[in-house]
């Protein structure tokens, strides 16, 4: 096995408070960040509205397009696709099913010397987007409650699942919190990098708890203490490694991926550096707090 360090000894546990306090002020920037930009950005899957694609025989800029539709008074958002010489059109709720022809007129009469033709249009009524927002956080929820069941069943103690979630949670907020402080929308494929993200971040966090429990049965003599700074030192190596290799692979993405899946892979790129983050710094020392906790000791 590749070892990117021989051999470590950092004190992750006596420097818990520190991380813990990072890990407060990222939540906090994320909460004021949805305050301030009164709730989250979400898509027209979410909100109810129509999308609009058009294929155009000339390459075309958006800022002609925005100009012609806001010069009519509609405000939009738009992509392109210029090897397809596709752009997507977005608008969010208040709108009804005509809209999608009012488009075309609109174009049709401002841009008369590239023709078009319509490629799919699509309508999101707000009881529909009421209903997937619902069905996102339902999602996400009972995503939750299974993993603290499984945990919880496998190490025999509810506190390695309810630790694992909150690290897990921890990821996800802070994910959220960077599309909203860049103001991105947060559509269905947004929430599909969530859900992935949740996967890989508890799968991580298994693999320290798994070592630790290896090591409580190896160094009965050790502190809690020691053996959580043991065994989050020996898997250092190898969660280094596997975020690097994941982190590379969606950088491609990112760059070359190109604009549809733009922010399913932003989302998880961020969220694999917090999630690696969470791993090292938050998910064990939580477990290590808790013992505090219940045993009344001032240290394990």
């Amino acid at each position: 096995m590749i070892q990117l360090f021989k051999k470590t000894n950092f004190d992750f546990v006596g420097k818990r408070k520190s991380f813990f306090a990072v890990s407060s002020i990222l939540i906090l920037i994320s909460i004021f960040s949805i305050f301030f930009h009164k709730g989250l950005n979400f898509g027209i899957d979410f909100t109810g509205g129509t999308l609009v694609q058009l294929k155009f025989n000339q390459l075309i800029s958006l800022g002609d397009i925005r100009s012609a539709l806001l010069k009519n008074g509609i405000n939009c958002e738009l992509q392109d696709f210029p090897q397809q010489h596709s752009v997507i059109i977005r608008i969010k709720k208040g709108t009804d099913e005509g809209i999608a022809k009012k488009i075309q007129q609109i174009l049709s009469t401002e841009i008369q010397n590239n023709p078009f033709e319509l490629e799919r249009t699509e309508y999101v009524g707000p009881t529909i987007g009421k209903h997937l927002i619902n069905q996102a956080f339902f999602a996400l929820f009972w995503s939750f409650v299974g993993i603290i069941v499984y945990v919880a069943f496998r190490f025999k103690s509810g506190i390695w699942g309810v630790a694992g979630v909150v690290a897990l949670i921890h990821d996800v907020f802070i994910t959220i919190g960077l599309f909203s402080v860049i103001n991105k929308e947060i559509s269905i494929t947004v929430i599909a990098a969530l859900l992935t993200l949740a996967g890989y971040s508890i799968n991580d966090t298994i693999v320290i708890f798994d070592r630790m429990r290896e090591n409580i049965r190896l160094y009965r003599k050790e502190t809690l203490y020691q053996l959580i700074n043991r065994s989050v030192n020996e898997t250092l190596s190898r969660t280094i490694i596997t975020s690097l290799t994941v982190f590379l692979v969606l950088l491609s993405l990112f760059f070359l991926g190109g604009e549809v899946i733009h922010d399913f892979s932003l989302a998880l790129l961020f969220g694999i550096v917090i999630g690696s983050y969470s791993t090292i710094f938050v998910a064990a020392p939580i477990v290590y707090e808790w013992e505090i906790k219940k045993t009344g000791s001032r240290k394990l």
